[in-house]
């Protein structure tokens, strides 16, 4: 299945590949062109692939990816091109409030402070958390699935950060965090539980 609001995108290599068989029956120039749209369009079905995952316990992962960061009250999560996009609401809670900052688009694995991101905050019966999604080198758009004032269960997709990206939870100072620097995680995987 497609991410919502990415079939546009995911179909994009589709109009090429079409175009370079039709000239590759007449002209064999054409083959190798042929080919590798073909390999691109595999690769952005694969890239926008929506994933139905597993929902843990306590408060869980927003995204796929490897742990950057994880201490204190912070979980930082880099998503490669190769991890599913769409994220998903760690806890049970409101939006709060969305800031979309404009920036730059640093590589999402190192400093990110200046770059392209949107932030969530949300209230939830634990206390306030907030969501940030970051757009990195590849990155080109953030796209949420939700907005202001919506009341939105853990598990459920707020959104999509298109091509390679991070993604940082802050959680309230009564949760423990389970999760370690390095580790591989998937959207949906417990990341910490209450105190």
């Amino acid at each position: 299945m497609i991410a919502k609001k990415c079939l546009h995108i995911a179909l994009l290599p589709l109009p090429f590949f079409l175009l370079f068989l039709i000239f590759s029956f007449f002209y064999y120039v054409f083959i190798p062109f042929a080919f590798f749209s073909f390999l691109f369009q595999l690769f952005f079905i694969f890239f926008f692939r929506d994933v139905k995952r597993n929902i843990g316990n306590g408060i869980i992962s927003p995204a796929d990816g490897k742990i950057l960061y994880a201490n204190g009250n912070k979980i930082s999560i880099f998503m490669s091109l190769f991890d599913m996009h769409i994220n998903l609401m760690p806890y049970d809670g409101k939006i709060k409030s969305m800031k979309y900052h404009k920036g730059m688009h640093k590589p999402a694995y190192g400093n990110v402070d200046k770059n392209e991101r949107l932030e969530m905050e949300i209230e939830s019966e634990i206390g306030e958390m907030k969501l940030v999604q970051i757009a990195g080198i590849f990155a080109r758009r953030i796209v949420p699935y939700v907005k202001v004032g919506d009341y939105v269960k853990k598990g459920y997709k707020i959104g999509i950060i298109r091509f390679g990206s991070r993604v940082e939870l802050y959680l309230p100072k009564n949760c423990e965090i389970i999760v370690k620097r390095g580790q591989k995680i998937k959207a949906g995987e417990t990341v910490a539980r209450l105190g």
